[in-house]
């Protein structure tokens, strides 16, 4: 027999890009009873929710307890969200967080907005702020831990979805103009500095690829432009500054592999089903950040004592867990992720990741 529908169901994740995109599983489950799934998103989430699969709509609010550079508490913003999330007729919410966040704070601006079952995982004592209090499921990866507090509140995964990453497939279907020949992508941006790898690694990076004949395409935000070129400059394409988050996927889809740090574009790698080599700084711990349900090759001293701080900016001289890994590291890496684009060949592609 058919579950029973839920009514409308609120996914709360407020903070960035690739939390956002681990949390896609969890918001697949809710999907799966829920009658409409609304997301509540911080503002540099709001795009990869719009990506993924099972959300109706978006909400965007800064949150000051979770976003990195919070503003301070503004009672005219609460009130405006406690008002807009009493207006939609929800009849649950589920609270997901990372393991260094609480969900507390929220929990209580859902209450006040009305919302009467909230389930969330919580260390501390809620009192009446939830529902369900949900037992930390351990050193899991995120989009596991996510799961498991959907499924805490009673929503699973449907019969056959793997609980991989994925996006819309529908807006993978048009093609960023980047050439007939396999490519790999190299992505130097890092939302954290103490997660980036040093720029003429970067540069020496291409230049190795080049010289095996194989296709390099830079890509980065914004901010990351000055970057991109200079990375750019043994002859890759550069595609920075110019793309969406959605042409961003597009992107690495096409791609043979993608070598990034752990920064968000290494989980919508994950995502559309690339292969990874993933610079990983271990101020997070790769067992929970790593990406997820495709073929990664980890590079990066993970033992270095810089590991599980969470520091922005690294506390250590000269950045030591990821600059003693050089571009013959990443080049070797490639070779055993993916053998033939490093030939300059097409290279073996895993499907999937596309819902």
């Amino acid at each position: 027999m058919t579950p029973a529908a839920r009514g409308t169901v609120l996914a709360v994740r407020l903070d960035s890009v690739g939390d956002m995109l681990v949390t896609g599983p969890a918001i697949r489950a809710l999907a799966s009873r829920g009658d409409r799934v609304l997301v509540l998103a911080g503002p540099q989430g709001a795009e990869a929710a719009a990506l993924l699969p099972g959300v109706d709509d978006v909400i965007t609010w800064t949150c000051p307890w979770i976003v990195s550079s919070p503003p301070a508490v503004d009672p005219a913003s609460v009130h405006d969200l406690v008002a807009r999330l009493s207006s939609l007729r929800i009849r649950e919410a589920v609270v997901f967080t990372s393991f260094h966040q609480s969900a507390l704070p929220t929990a209580l601006v859902l209450r006040l907005a009305g919302i009467g079952g909230i389930t969330a995982i919580s260390e501390d004592y809620p009192g009446s702020l939830l529902s369900r209090r949900v037992a930390s499921p351990g050193e899991v990866p995120e989009p596991e831990r996510a799961v498991a507090t959907a499924e805490a509140a009673g929503f699973s995964l449907p019969p056959g979805d793997d609980g991989r990453l994925r996006v819309r497939a529908d807006l993978l279907h048009d093609v960023v103009p980047v050439g007939g020949s396999p490519y790999v992508v190299l992505h130097p941006g890092a939302s954290v500095p103490a997660r980036a790898w040093p720029a003429h690694r970067w540069l020496e990076t291409t230049d190795a690829l080049a010289r095996r004949g194989v296709r390099v395409v830079v890509t980065g935000g914004p901010d990351d432009v000055g970057l991109c070129a200079r990375v750019s400059q043994p002859g890759a394409t550069d595609l920075s500054g110019g793309t969406s988050l959605v042409d961003l996927g597009r992107v690495l889809r096409g791609a043979a592999a993608v070598v990034v740090g752990n920064t968000g574009p290494a989980h919508l790698a994950a995502a559309v089903g690339t292969p990874v080599v993933s610079l990983f700084s271990p101020v997070v711990p790769a067992a929970r950040w790593a990406p997820y349900g495709v073929p990664v090759q980890l590079l990066g001293d993970q033992d270095a004592a810089c590991r599980g701080t969470r520091a922005r900016r690294c506390p250590l001289p000269g950045h030591p867990c990821v600059t003693t890994v050089g571009a013959e590291d990443v080049v070797a890496a490639l070779e055993r992720l993916v053998p033939d684009a490093v030939d300059g060949l097409v290279g073996s592609r895993i499907e999937g990741g596309i819902a």
